[in-house]
């Protein structure tokens, strides 16, 4: 039943960027978001006959083929799209690695996933695995973009500010959440990584908003709240195509935390699914921040 159940929340993610994509606009579909879903449906297809090579390393191929047909959807819509500024494409791509393994040296003492059916040799499996994480951010907010771009972005709510002191208050919860799973005895940490989802959003929510940065924060502040709508809609599709996509590969991960291991859609447990929507706000968030911190800002990313 619940197999089902996720086989209809895949379905509807992909209706919903399809009905973001096929709105009314001004500009053709571009040709190379034609070339990408002729991939997708290949790949789909060598999966099913269980290719050599695509079955290894399906992930990274199936959204490296995903990207650049919502991105070619996006330009459509606006005009703009990220792969029409490949250097800064490029450096969230190299920024998704990092940041992704920030959240696997978490794992390391949370013990909540593991890989299994990845290659053997080093080489092969540092490639693999590199170009897996370097989809994560551009996934995300590819689709993040869409959604704006078919009518969120033009969402509005009440401005207001935060109370003062609320920023430092955030700030130091924030820390409390990243801090407890890691000083956790081991038999403990696993029921923990809830709070690491949370928990990077309240530590640089306000640290991005006082250095001006991109921050979610800051447009709720201004009554623009479409991009936290996106960003939340956003983690939710992506997070049903991972785990669907996810199931059907030979290189995968599998969720070991101690529970709903009896209740799972696909591969997940269940309640798992509630992670994907604030780990999206997180990936946002810690992008501002970490290209602040390391890029010059005509490469940043979010801008």
């Amino acid at each position: 039943m619940l197999f089902v159940l996720g086989l209809a929340g895949f379905a509807s993610s992909a209706a919903v960027l399809a009905w973001a994509g096929m709105r009314p606009a001004p500009r053709p579909y571009p040709s190379y978001g034609r070339w990408a879903l002729a991939a997708l449906a290949l790949l789909e297809l060598l999966l099913a006959l269980r290719a050599p090579g695509v079955v290894t390393f399906f992930t990274a191929l199936i959204w490296t083929a995903f990207i650049p047909a919502v991105d070619a959807a996006v330009f459509r819509l606006r005009g703009d799209s990220r792969l029409r500024h490949p250097a800064r494409f490029a450096a969230l791509c190299l920024l998704s690695i990092p940041i992704w393994l920030l959240f696997e040296a978490y794992n390391l003492h949370l013990r909540n996933w593991r890989y299994v059916g990845v290659p053997r040799e080093l080489a092969l499996f540092i490639v693999g695995g590199s170009w897996a994480f370097a989809t994560i951010l551009p996934g995300i907010l590819e689709v993040a973009d869409l959604l704006l771009a078919a009518g969120l972005e033009r969402s509005r709510s009440r401005p207001g500010r935060a109370p003062a002191g609320w920023p430092a208050a955030a700030a130091a919860a924030g820390v409390i959440l990243l801090v407890a799973p890691l000083a956790a005895p081991g038999w403990l940490a696993p029921y923990l990584f809830g709070l690491v989802w949370g928990g990077f959003v309240l530590v640089l929510e306000p640290v991005n908003r006082r250095l001006g940065l991109p921050s979610v924060w800051s447009d709720l502040e201004r009554g623009a709240p479409g991009r936290l709508y996106a960003l939340l809609a956003a983690g939710a599709i992506c997070g049903f195509c991972w785990e669907f996509w996810n199931f059907w590969a030979a290189s995968r991960w599998e969720y070991i935390f101690p529970i709903f291991q009896h209740s799972k859609i696909f591969a997940m447990p269940w309640p798992g699914f509630f992670g994907f929507p604030p780990f999206a706000w997180e990936c946002f968030a810690l992008t501002s921040f970490v290209s602040w911190l390391a890029l010059p800002e005509a490469l940043r990313p979010e801008r």
